[in-house]
């Protein structure tokens, strides 16, 4: 993705969770100056990605296959002494027709709530015991606002603004929105994206990015080390 994308991405979709009511910490609005002279104090930023998260998956088509993603807390399982938060919660923005690939996780289990804007469509397999594809024969159990119910495998859950859907490990999902952008929160058990994705096909969970202009704000991947000299 080029630097130019990713800060029109960054500026539009700031706009449009103001516009929905929802305000981002400080630290979202650090600049790249800014998080240089930034210290060990940050570092439960740094060390569990919080912040922001523009991704293409690595296949160059943001609109077709992408996601926005900001995550504003976060635990740390392989860190729980100095992480203790069991957590996650993270917003997203999801464009009509945007898909986000087929994965599931290995630890994860996750709301996601449709706050506003369009539907949002869940597609939904269990993985399969034996090759770790998708199931296609074996019924999905759904658990979404307090009702337990079945689909078929491979089905869909559309989810209205205010409703929600539990992801459990192993549950492959993939979704997009329809009818408009959409705006979509997710609290889970701690986010762990560099070992916690099983993606169906081969994709990159963060994007190459290329270089034309400056960056406004630094992605959750591009922290610089803490300033030793721990200026604020």
């Amino acid at each position: 993705m080029k630097r130019s994308e990713i800060n029109r991405i960054i500026q539009d979709n700031t706009a449009f969770l103001e516009e929905h009511g929802f305000c981002l910490p400080p630290f979202a609005f650090f600049t790249p100056e800014e998080w240089a002279a930034k210290g060990h104090e940050y570092d439960e930023i740094r060390d569990n990605a919080l912040g922001w998260d523009i991704t293409d998956f690595g296949l160059g088509d943001f609109e077709k296959t992408g996601l926005f993603l900001f995550t504003l807390r976060n635990g740390n399982q392989k860190a729980p002494d100095r992480y203790p938060k069991p957590y996650a919660e993270k917003v997203m923005i999801v464009e009509v027709g945007q898909v986000t690939p087929f994965h599931y996780h290995w630890y994860k289990m996750e709301d996601i709530i449709n706050r506003g804007g369009g539907e949002l469509v869940v597609q939904l397999y269990n993985a399969d015991g034996q090759t770790d594809l998708l199931d296609r024969e074996t019924p999905v159990t759904v658990h979404s606002d307090g009702r337990i119910y079945q689909i078929p495998a491979g089905g869909t859950v559309r989810l209205k603004p205010g409703e929600s859907i539990t992801l459990h490990r192993k549950q492959y999902h993939s979704f997009w929105a329809e009818g408009a952008k959409t705006m979509v929160t997710e609290v889970s058990q701690c986010n762990d994206d560099a070992h916690d994705n099983r993606f169906l096909e081969p994709v990159g969970r963060f994007p190459q990015v290329e270089e034309d202009e400056k960056p406004a704000v630094l992605l959750c991947s591009e922290y610089p080390a803490a300033a030793e000299r721990g200026a604020v």
